[in-house]
Protein backbone atom coordinates (compact mmCIF):
# COMPACT_ATOMS: atom_id res chain seq x y z
CA UNK A 1 0.00 0.00 0.00
CA UNK A 2 3.18 2.13 0.72
CA UNK A 3 4.37 1.48 -2.87
CA UNK A 4 1.38 2.11 -4.39
CA UNK A 5 0.35 5.31 -2.37
CA UNK A 6 4.24 6.34 -3.76
CA UNK A 7 3.55 5.13 -7.74
CA UNK A 8 0.49 7.25 -7.47
CA UNK A 9 1.97 10.44 -6.44
CA UNK A 10 5.17 9.79 -8.30
CA UNK A 11 2.78 9.75 -11.45
CA UNK A 12 0.71 12.80 -10.17
CA UNK A 13 3.68 14.86 -10.18
CA UNK A 14 5.16 14.19 -13.20
CA UNK A 15 1.66 14.41 -15.18
CA UNK A 16 1.59 18.20 -13.97
CA UNK A 17 5.37 18.84 -14.43
CA UNK A 18 4.85 21.97 -15.87
CA UNK A 19 3.37 23.04 -12.78
CA UNK A 20 6.60 22.66 -11.05
CA UNK A 21 10.18 24.06 -11.19
CA UNK A 22 13.51 23.24 -10.40
CA UNK A 23 15.74 25.81 -8.28
CA UNK A 24 19.18 24.06 -9.01
CA UNK A 25 18.31 23.13 -12.33
CA UNK A 26 19.05 26.43 -15.04
CA UNK A 27 16.03 25.56 -17.05
CA UNK A 28 14.10 24.79 -14.47
CA UNK A 29 12.24 21.87 -16.07
CA UNK A 30 11.22 18.84 -13.89
CA UNK A 31 11.96 15.06 -15.49
CA UNK A 32 10.66 11.61 -14.30
CA UNK A 33 13.99 11.08 -11.82
CA UNK A 34 13.04 14.90 -10.43
CA UNK A 35 9.59 13.98 -10.23
CA UNK A 36 10.86 10.60 -8.17
CA UNK A 37 13.17 12.77 -5.69
CA UNK A 38 10.33 15.12 -5.34
CA UNK A 39 7.93 12.93 -4.35
CA UNK A 40 10.17 10.88 -1.85
CA UNK A 41 11.43 13.76 -0.07
CA UNK A 42 8.06 15.36 0.60
CA UNK A 43 6.24 12.16 1.37
CA UNK A 44 9.13 11.94 3.78
CA UNK A 45 8.32 15.05 5.09
CA UNK A 46 12.16 16.15 4.28
CA UNK A 47 11.58 19.03 1.77
CA UNK A 48 14.70 20.43 0.68
CA UNK A 49 12.38 23.34 -1.16
CA UNK A 50 14.84 22.78 -4.72
CA UNK A 51 11.82 21.59 -6.22
CA UNK A 52 8.56 23.30 -5.73
CA UNK A 53 5.22 24.10 -7.15
CA UNK A 54 4.92 27.20 -9.19
CA UNK A 55 1.23 27.15 -10.74
CA UNK A 56 -1.68 27.57 -8.41
CA UNK A 57 -2.74 24.25 -9.92
CA UNK A 58 0.05 22.75 -8.72
CA UNK A 59 -0.03 23.91 -5.26
CA UNK A 60 -3.68 23.16 -5.04
CA UNK A 61 -2.80 19.47 -6.12
CA UNK A 62 0.10 19.49 -2.89
CA UNK A 63 -2.81 21.21 -0.88
CA UNK A 64 -5.63 19.25 -1.35
CA UNK A 65 -4.22 15.45 -2.92
CA UNK A 66 -0.41 15.34 -2.11
CA UNK A 67 -0.69 16.37 1.57
CA UNK A 68 -3.40 13.57 2.29
CA UNK A 69 -1.41 11.20 0.38
CA UNK A 70 1.86 11.83 2.59
CA UNK A 71 -0.36 11.38 5.74
CA UNK A 72 -1.75 8.40 4.72
CA UNK A 73 1.94 7.59 3.62
CA UNK A 74 3.27 8.24 7.57
CA UNK A 75 0.49 6.27 8.52
CA UNK A 76 1.27 3.09 7.15
CA UNK A 77 4.83 3.49 7.52
CA UNK A 78 4.41 4.13 11.50
CA UNK A 79 1.41 1.63 11.39
CA UNK A 80 3.37 -1.37 10.29
CA UNK A 81 6.08 -0.40 12.19
CA UNK A 82 4.55 -0.12 15.61
CA UNK A 83 2.76 -3.40 14.57
CA UNK A 84 5.73 -5.33 14.16
CA UNK A 85 7.40 -4.13 17.22
CA UNK A 86 4.34 -4.66 18.88
CA UNK A 87 4.12 -8.67 17.82
CA UNK A 88 7.58 -8.97 18.78
CA UNK A 89 7.42 -7.48 21.74
CA UNK A 90 4.40 -9.83 22.82
CA UNK A 91 5.79 -13.11 21.73
CA UNK A 92 9.33 -12.10 23.58
CA UNK A 93 7.30 -11.22 26.75
CA UNK A 94 5.82 -14.53 26.42
CA UNK A 95 8.51 -16.52 26.15
CA UNK A 96 10.57 -14.43 28.89
CA UNK A 97 7.34 -14.88 31.14
CA UNK A 98 7.58 -18.95 30.35
CA UNK A 99 11.44 -18.89 31.03
CA UNK A 100 10.77 -17.49 34.42
CA UNK A 101 8.24 -18.96 36.16
CA UNK A 102 7.50 -22.40 34.25
CA UNK A 103 9.28 -25.72 35.19
CA UNK A 104 8.24 -29.19 34.10
CA UNK A 105 6.21 -27.55 31.17
CA UNK A 106 4.80 -29.29 27.74
CA UNK A 107 5.89 -28.85 24.49
CA UNK A 108 3.50 -28.92 21.44
CA UNK A 109 5.31 -29.48 18.20
CA UNK A 110 2.72 -28.23 15.42
CA UNK A 111 0.07 -26.18 15.89
CA UNK A 112 -2.08 -27.82 13.38
CA UNK A 113 -5.54 -29.76 14.04
CA UNK A 114 -3.77 -32.21 16.06
CA UNK A 115 -1.94 -29.79 17.88
CA UNK A 116 -4.87 -27.50 18.81
CA UNK A 117 -6.98 -30.68 20.17
CA UNK A 118 -4.10 -31.56 22.09
CA UNK A 119 -3.71 -28.50 23.80
CA UNK A 120 -7.36 -28.35 24.21
CA UNK A 121 -7.39 -31.47 25.55
CA UNK A 122 -4.63 -30.52 27.91
CA UNK A 123 -6.10 -27.43 29.03
CA UNK A 124 -9.69 -28.97 29.88
CA UNK A 125 -7.97 -32.06 32.51
CA UNK A 126 -6.55 -29.00 34.65
CA UNK A 127 -2.94 -27.89 32.84
CA UNK A 128 -2.42 -24.76 32.44
CA UNK A 129 -1.89 -22.19 29.37
CA UNK A 130 1.44 -21.19 30.70
CA UNK A 131 2.64 -24.58 31.02
CA UNK A 132 2.36 -25.03 27.07
CA UNK A 133 4.40 -23.72 24.68
CA UNK A 134 3.97 -24.09 21.08
CA UNK A 135 6.52 -25.13 18.24
CA UNK A 136 5.80 -24.35 14.89
CA UNK A 137 7.13 -22.35 11.61
CA UNK A 138 3.93 -21.05 10.59
CA UNK A 139 3.14 -17.06 10.65
CA UNK A 140 -0.69 -18.34 11.17
CA UNK A 141 0.31 -20.80 13.87
CA UNK A 142 1.49 -18.09 15.75
CA UNK A 143 -1.22 -15.82 15.32
CA UNK A 144 -3.36 -18.53 16.55
CA UNK A 145 -1.68 -19.91 19.65
CA UNK A 146 -0.74 -16.13 20.54
CA UNK A 147 -5.32 -15.57 20.60
CA UNK A 148 -5.19 -18.46 22.84
CA UNK A 149 -3.02 -16.79 25.63
CA UNK A 150 -0.31 -19.27 24.47
CA UNK A 151 3.77 -19.07 24.19
CA UNK A 152 5.30 -19.25 20.99
CA UNK A 153 8.95 -20.55 19.55
CA UNK A 154 8.55 -20.30 15.71
CA UNK A 155 10.64 -22.25 13.70
CA UNK A 156 11.69 -25.94 12.71
CA UNK A 157 11.51 -28.33 15.00
CA UNK A 158 13.52 -30.29 13.53
CA UNK A 159 16.51 -27.66 14.53
CA UNK A 160 18.09 -28.49 17.73
CA UNK A 161 18.72 -24.37 18.27
CA UNK A 162 14.87 -24.20 18.10
CA UNK A 163 13.80 -26.88 20.31
CA UNK A 164 16.29 -25.72 22.51
CA UNK A 165 14.46 -22.09 22.60
CA UNK A 166 11.72 -23.94 23.40
CA UNK A 167 13.10 -25.50 26.60
CA UNK A 168 12.82 -29.16 25.64
CA UNK A 169 15.87 -30.43 27.58
CA UNK A 170 14.01 -29.33 30.72
CA UNK A 171 10.30 -30.20 29.65
CA UNK A 172 8.17 -32.97 31.28
CA UNK A 173 5.64 -33.94 27.95
CA UNK A 174 6.79 -33.50 24.16
CA UNK A 175 3.95 -33.70 21.95
CA UNK A 176 5.11 -33.99 18.12
CA UNK A 177 2.29 -33.55 15.80
CA UNK A 178 4.22 -32.63 12.36
CA UNK A 179 2.67 -32.62 8.92
CA UNK A 180 5.16 -35.26 7.42
CA UNK A 181 6.18 -38.81 8.89
CA UNK A 182 9.78 -37.98 8.44
CA UNK A 183 9.91 -34.46 10.37
CA UNK A 184 8.37 -36.23 12.88
CA UNK A 185 11.40 -38.78 12.99
CA UNK A 186 13.66 -36.24 13.32
CA UNK A 187 12.20 -34.24 15.36
CA UNK A 188 11.63 -37.15 17.94
CA UNK A 189 15.55 -38.13 17.63
CA UNK A 190 16.67 -33.99 18.64
CA UNK A 191 13.92 -34.13 21.43
CA UNK A 192 15.38 -37.59 23.14
CA UNK A 193 18.90 -36.61 22.36
CA UNK A 194 18.12 -33.04 24.55
CA UNK A 195 16.00 -34.78 26.81
CA UNK A 196 16.32 -38.37 27.89
CA UNK A 197 13.66 -38.49 30.43
CA UNK A 198 10.75 -36.44 28.80
CA UNK A 199 7.91 -38.30 27.87
CA UNK A 200 7.45 -38.38 24.19
CA UNK A 201 3.84 -38.58 22.40
CA UNK A 202 4.21 -38.61 18.57
CA UNK A 203 1.69 -38.67 15.60
CA UNK A 204 2.18 -40.50 12.59
CA UNK A 205 0.15 -40.76 9.26
CA UNK A 206 1.24 -44.60 8.08
CA UNK A 207 1.48 -47.31 11.01
CA UNK A 208 4.62 -48.55 8.63
CA UNK A 209 6.77 -45.61 10.53
CA UNK A 210 5.41 -46.47 14.02
CA UNK A 211 8.50 -48.71 14.36
CA UNK A 212 10.93 -45.97 13.23
CA UNK A 213 9.33 -43.13 15.55
CA UNK A 214 9.83 -45.54 18.82
CA UNK A 215 13.15 -46.32 18.00
CA UNK A 216 14.02 -42.77 17.64
CA UNK A 217 12.73 -42.51 21.67
CA UNK A 218 9.14 -41.54 21.65
CA UNK A 219 7.31 -43.19 24.28
CA UNK A 220 3.62 -43.66 22.68
CA UNK A 221 3.14 -43.40 19.08
CA UNK A 222 -0.53 -42.55 17.45
CA UNK A 223 -1.88 -43.48 14.27
CA UNK A 224 -4.17 -40.73 12.93
CA UNK A 225 -4.74 -42.15 9.89
CA UNK A 226 -5.39 -45.25 10.90
CA UNK A 227 -7.40 -44.28 14.01
CA UNK A 228 -9.46 -42.41 12.23
CA UNK A 229 -9.82 -45.49 9.37
CA UNK A 230 -11.09 -47.82 12.16
CA UNK A 231 -13.73 -45.32 13.42
CA UNK A 232 -14.81 -45.02 10.01
CA UNK A 233 -15.17 -48.74 9.58
CA UNK A 234 -16.78 -49.45 13.02
CA UNK A 235 -19.55 -46.67 12.15
CA UNK A 236 -20.33 -48.23 8.75
CA UNK A 237 -20.92 -52.09 10.50
CA UNK A 238 -22.56 -50.60 13.45
CA UNK A 239 -23.75 -46.91 13.99
CA UNK A 240 -24.13 -47.76 17.08
CA UNK A 241 -20.89 -48.59 18.41
CA UNK A 242 -19.40 -46.28 16.05
CA UNK A 243 -21.43 -43.32 18.20
CA UNK A 244 -19.86 -45.04 21.85
CA UNK A 245 -16.67 -44.74 20.47
CA UNK A 246 -17.42 -41.03 19.18
CA UNK A 247 -18.85 -40.37 22.79
CA UNK A 248 -15.43 -41.53 23.98
CA UNK A 249 -13.38 -39.39 22.53
CA UNK A 250 -15.63 -36.47 22.67
CA UNK A 251 -14.34 -34.15 25.86
CA UNK A 252 -17.20 -33.23 28.29
CA UNK A 253 -20.00 -35.45 26.78
CA UNK A 254 -21.65 -38.73 27.74
CA UNK A 255 -18.28 -40.76 28.93
CA UNK A 256 -14.62 -40.46 29.18
CA UNK A 257 -12.14 -42.68 29.49
CA UNK A 258 -9.86 -41.29 32.51
CA UNK A 259 -6.85 -42.42 34.85
CA UNK A 260 -6.91 -42.41 38.53
CA UNK A 261 -5.75 -43.58 41.54
CA UNK A 262 -6.53 -47.01 43.29
CA UNK A 263 -8.54 -45.27 46.27
CA UNK A 264 -7.53 -47.39 50.03
CA UNK A 265 -11.25 -49.35 50.29
CA UNK A 266 -10.28 -50.88 46.83
CA UNK A 267 -7.26 -52.64 47.29
CA UNK A 268 -7.35 -56.42 47.23
CA UNK A 269 -10.67 -56.22 45.22
CA UNK A 270 -10.78 -57.73 41.46
CA UNK A 271 -10.63 -54.94 39.13
CA UNK A 272 -14.32 -56.01 37.66
CA UNK A 273 -16.16 -55.41 41.16
CA UNK A 274 -15.22 -51.70 41.59
CA UNK A 275 -18.21 -49.07 40.43
CA UNK A 276 -16.23 -47.86 37.68
CA UNK A 277 -15.76 -49.74 34.52
CA UNK A 278 -12.35 -50.90 34.83
CA UNK A 279 -10.48 -51.46 31.51
CA UNK A 280 -7.09 -51.18 32.22
CA UNK A 281 -4.63 -51.12 35.31
CA UNK A 282 -1.25 -49.64 35.32
CA UNK A 283 1.29 -51.15 37.95
CA UNK A 284 5.16 -50.47 37.45
CA UNK A 285 5.02 -48.50 34.93
CA UNK A 286 3.48 -51.44 32.66
CA UNK A 287 -0.50 -51.60 31.33
CA UNK A 288 -2.59 -54.73 31.89
CA UNK A 289 -6.22 -55.32 30.63
CA UNK A 290 -8.15 -55.75 33.39
CA UNK A 291 -8.45 -59.63 33.16
CA UNK A 292 -4.56 -60.32 33.13
CA UNK A 293 -4.19 -62.53 36.07
CA UNK A 294 -1.49 -60.52 37.00
CA UNK A 295 -4.48 -57.70 38.21
CA UNK A 296 -6.67 -60.68 39.63
CA UNK A 297 -6.03 -58.63 42.93
CA UNK A 298 -5.43 -54.67 43.20
CA UNK A 299 -3.04 -53.54 45.29
CA UNK A 300 -1.05 -50.03 46.61
CA UNK A 301 0.51 -47.98 43.89
CA UNK A 302 -2.03 -49.40 40.98
CA UNK A 303 -3.69 -46.85 38.87
CA UNK A 304 -6.86 -47.16 37.14
CA UNK A 305 -7.90 -46.43 33.57
CA UNK A 306 -11.66 -46.33 33.67
CA UNK A 307 -14.59 -45.63 31.76
CA UNK A 308 -17.11 -42.69 33.59
CA UNK A 309 -19.54 -39.73 33.03
CA UNK A 310 -18.03 -36.80 31.36
CA UNK A 311 -19.23 -34.40 34.44
CA UNK A 312 -16.40 -35.66 36.27
CA UNK A 313 -12.80 -34.20 35.56
CA UNK A 314 -10.71 -36.97 34.05
CA UNK A 315 -7.60 -35.88 35.98
CA UNK A 316 -8.84 -34.69 38.92
CA UNK A 317 -8.58 -36.11 42.29
CA UNK A 318 -11.24 -36.61 44.43
CA UNK A 319 -12.14 -38.50 48.15
CA UNK A 320 -14.27 -41.17 46.37
CA UNK A 321 -16.07 -42.75 42.78
CA UNK A 322 -19.77 -42.76 44.19
CA UNK A 323 -19.26 -40.66 47.00
CA UNK A 324 -17.79 -43.83 49.66
CA UNK A 325 -14.92 -42.23 51.79
CA UNK A 326 -11.62 -42.83 50.52
CA UNK A 327 -9.77 -43.72 54.12
CA UNK A 328 -10.64 -46.99 56.15
CA UNK A 329 -11.69 -46.51 59.69
CA UNK A 330 -9.05 -47.19 62.02
CA UNK A 331 -11.67 -48.86 64.51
Amino acid sequence: MAAAVLTATVALVWFDRDGYVDNSDPTGTVDLADAVYYTTVTLSTTGYGDIAPATTQARLVNAFVVTPLRIAFLVLLIGTTIEVLASQGRENFRVARWRKYMEDHVVVIGYGTKGRSAVETLVNNGTRKESIIIVDPSSTALGEAHADGIAVVTGDATRREVLRRAGTANARQVIITTDRDDSTVLATLNVRQLNPNAYIVAAVREQDNVPLVRQSGADSVITSSDAVGRLLGLSSLSPSLGSVMEDLLTYGEGLEVAERDLLVPEVGKQPQSLPDQVIAVIRDGQVFRYFDPVVTQLARGDRLVVVRPAEELPWAPRPGTHGEDATIDED
